[in-house]
């Protein structure tokens, strides 16, 4: 891997990567593929092709590479364990072997933008950082180069890229855009796919309680109104327009002493600003940061801070224009977000209307010593939630995340719920109220189309965009986290490859062919892959005595669980196509308050039975999922006269014993 950058010298925290000054020339005259943006996405793609022996420059405009994963969102979006796999799980193993666990989904910044600049030095892709894009040449329908501008002297061309694919690995969708490539900004009508939760929403969640007044002279309209609030009209639900969800920082903070520096008083500080959570906490008095924040906990003493109730570090309303506007617009308004969270973080810790004690506790807390070291301790990376989409070959919609319409071309999965922050704060009735936040989920995970990520073949026939992908707003709400634009990422690469050797355009790949390469290779590099046993394979899994629908949240779809009370019940998990060799044996325990502290299992190696108890009182699940792998142990496995198997059963249970999945992992990529 080489970084190149015309003017700045950074040493990456905890990583031997140095970012040398040098004139901004790449290294070839042109390249097997061309990825632009640094996001989990661009890294893991750039990881995947490289190893298949393609050459690969990665091209960010910022500098650090992992997007949002190593930009503070730290407390994982997963929905469901199943739909992250491949290198996107990978890199959670990695963590996992960090802070001493099996897989780890909430992490410190740090230590993610390391593991991500360890995959770019563990392969042979070119990295350039601070380098924007500023234009795209085209010859018909494919992508000849693109130009680019180092991001200290915008306008100007810096170099231009050639490659024979490209991939659009950014949060804002620039080189899908300019590659004349169509796409949409804001919210579609619910009639446009027949949704019903897409367009304006006027919901409950992350609200205003009634009787906040909206107005600088309470109870006078024509005083003007609070800052925040849009002086418009609330249309009908469903409504289309051009708002986009709110963004904001997920921000780190450090409550230990040594590593903590003071929240002092930020850039364009203004307390008025601050004035409509005086009066939603007139009405909803303070009982603790929790009521505005959700505060989150991160190792070592750290934060990831998320937006929480009707007034929060979302700066609502204040984004519209930041999908289609140029480099030099967007920096001021993720200025203007830095400067408003700041001010927010600093408004609760000093203001003499927030409580004493809400002070007190604010005041524990500090931005961290060793998180982003090279920008002032504050995280370079704004979260983008939603800019461009795509209109791709398919438009994923509401009807494929809660399964009235299913693809078969998947390359990826999701499983979050149809999410969406508010777009608009404006005066309903009266009062102060926010408008365009969906949460509603209850689906299992669904597939997503390999044609969401490629565009519409009379525009483009050498691109695939894995992030900005073809998405209605609803839907899109639940594709768009971290571990499933990586599993995209890294799909999408796979395809680019097919297309180079094969000679053919994105839209022509077979997708089966993708499928195959990918479970062959899911690691990119042919380290030996897991080997999983589903409980919905009835041809590996055997059930006796009564089982029943697990109800809680398992892996996948569904699990099956039994009662202690109805008598001894078995699953038997069979591996007949594991290949002999040392795996370490884990069970997913999907936990309830009626779960069974114990759990009976036997495990066969191929030639050897061993039973054994396992106490499951003290397993502790952290973060969204509450349920998680636990392990059954090591063991040498050999598939020569019959193949290894794994029996779980109520023997001796106390309570409800689950059966969901049985994974064996190769123990020398632990």
């Amino acid at each position: 891997m080489r970084f190149m950058n015309r003017f700045f010298v950074v040493l990456y925290a905890f990583v031997s990567v140095v970012v040398l000054p040098s004139a901004a020339t790449p290294r070839a005259d042109s390249y097997d593929l061309c990825i632009y943006g640094g996001t989990s996405a661009g890294v893991i793609a750039a990881y995947t092709a490289a190893k298949a022996g393609k050459s690969v420059v990665l091209i960010e405009p910022s500098q650090m590479l992992g997007g949002m994963s190593a930009g503070g969102l730290g407390q994982t979006d997963i929905g469901n364990k199943y739909v992250v796999t491949g290198l996107a799980l990978d890199f959670y193993r990695k963590l996992g072997k960090h802070y001493g666990t099996f897989e780890q989904w909430i992490f410190e910044p740090h230590v993610a933008e390391r593991l991500f600049n360890q995959y770019m030095e563990q392969c042979d892709a070119e990295v350039l950082l601070g380098q924007a894009l500023l234009d795209v040449r085209k010859s018909a329908t494919t992508i000849e180069e693109i130009v680019l501008q180092a991001v200290d002297r915008l306008g100007t061309p810096s170099l231009s890229v050639k490659a024979k694919m490209y991939m659009d690995c950014t949060y804002e969708g620039d080189l899908m855009a300019k590659a004349g490539v169509s796409y949409h900004v804001g919210r579609e009508d619910n009639r446009v796919y027949g949704e019903t939760l897409n367009g304006v929403q006027l919901m409950t969640g992350h609200q205003f309680p009634d009787g906040v007044d909206p107005y600088v002279v309470r109870g006078d309209p024509s005083s003007g109104l609070l800052w925040g609030i849009r002086d418009g009209e609330l249309l009908p639900n469903g409504t289309g327009d051009n708002k986009v969800q709110a963004y904001n920082y997920r921000i780190a903070l450090s409550n230990v002493p040594e590593n903590r520096i003071p929240i002092t008083k930020p850039d364009n500080y203004d307390p008025a600003r601050y004035e409509l959570l005086k009066r939603q906490k007139e009405i909803q008095p303070w009982k603790g940061l929790n009521d505005v924040f959700i505060w989150s906990l991160m190792p070592n003493g750290k934060t990831d801070i998320n937006n929480r109730n009707g007034f929060s570090t979302d700066m609502i309303g204040m984004n519209w224009d930041y999908p289609e506007a140029d480099y030099q617009r967007r920096q001021e308004i993720i200025k203007a977000h830095e400067d408003y969270t700041k001010g927010l973080l600093y408004f609760v810790g000093n203001d003499p209307s927030v409580p004493e004690f809400i002070r007190k506790e604010m005041q524990q807390w500090g931005y961290p010593k060793d998180e982003y070291v090279n920008n002032g301790h504050w995280s370079p990376q704004l979260y983008i939630r939603e800019a461009r989409r795509m209109i791709g070959e398919l438009v994923m919609t509401q009807h494929h995340c809660q399964g009235r319409e299913v693809i078969t071309d998947d390359v990826g999965y999701a499983a979050y719920t149809m999410d969406s922050h508010n777009c608009d704060r404006l005066v309903v009735n009266g009062m102060a109220k926010n408008e365009g936040n969906v949460e509603v989920g209850g689906f299992p995970p669904f597939p997503i189309s390999y044609r969401a990520i490629v565009p519409k073949r009379e525009q483009v026939t050498n691109l695939l965009v894995p992030v900005c992908l073809s998405a209605s707003h609803i839907a899109f709400g639940s594709i768009r986290m971290e571990p499933v634009f990586m599993v995209l990422g890294q799909s999408a690469a796979v395809a680019a490859c097919i297309a180079i050797d094969q000679r053919i355009d994105v839209q022509q790949v077979g997708v089966e062919q993708l499928k195959s390469i990918l479970a062959d290779n899911p690691k990119a590099d042919f380290r030996k892959a897991d080997y999983l046993v589903n409980c919905t394979d009835s041809n590996a899994v055997a059930f006796t005595g009564k089982w029943d629908t697990g109800k809680s949240k398992g892996y996948g779809r569904t699990y099956y669980q039994a009662e202690s009370a109805d008598g001894l019940s078995t699953a038997t998990f069979t591996a007949p196509a594991i290949t002999s060799g040392s795996y370490d044996v884990y069970t997913y325990f999907p936990k309830t308050a009626e779960s069974s502290g114990k759990l009976t299992y036997v495990v066969f190696d191929g030639e050897n039975q061993d039973e054994r108890v396992l106490d499951l009182s003290g397993v502790e699940i952290k973060g969204q999922t509450s349920s998680t792998w636990v392990s059954l142990g090591s063991y040498t496995v050999t598939n020569e006269t019959k193949p290894p198997f794994v029996t779980i059963s109520t023997k001796g249970a106390d309570g409800i014993v689950a059966a969901n999945a049985v994974l064996f992992v190769p123990s020398d990529d632990q």
